[in-house]
């Protein structure tokens, strides 16, 4: 996948977790994790690993606080999907 296809999908996925929020419109370093309450953003993690088979220790999820950091994190385990 592409940095762009990373980043539609992790948009999509918090628009499914999140419906009332525009996420299109989130600047790539604002705070994701201000914008999520706890169960919703471990629920994103779980779609990742649900959708994709990435398993993301706890050790990692600060790098999930923005998009950036998202699709940073995500690009090198979905380069081959």
């Amino acid at each position: 996948m592409t940095r762009e296809e990373i980043n539609k999908a992790v948009i999509d996925i918090l628009t499914e977790i999140v419906d009332d929020e525009d996420w299109a419109a989130l600047a790539p370093e604002e705070d994701l994790k201000g914008k999520l309450e706890s169960m919703d953003f471990l629920d994103v993690i779980m779609e990742l690993r649900k959708r994709y088979g990435i398993e993301v220790p706890e050790a990692d999820y600060h790098h999930f606080s923005t998009m950036k950091g998202c699709v940073d994190y995500l690009e090198p385990h979905l380069k081959d999907k």
